[in-house]
């Protein structure tokens, strides 16, 4: 896992208010504003949420 895959997994750990393993947008708005901003991109299946295993996904893309 790389510096930044690290840096992304602390980062949404600690934006992931209820431990849940899902960002709504108000806690990606809250710990992850790149991820808020491209929040509706990231959720394609209009879910509600976004996951890490998404959000890394992009990240490595």
């Amino acid at each position: 896992m790389s510096a930044e895959d690290k840096e992304i997994v602390a980062k949404f750990k600690a934006a992931d208010k209820n431990h849940d393993g899902k960002l709504t947008l108000a806690e990606a708005q809250a710990g992850m504003p790149r991820v808020a901003a491209h929040f509706s991109y990231i959720d394609s299946q209009g879910r509600g949420y976004v996951t890490l295993d998404q959000i890394l996904a992009l990240a490595n893309n």
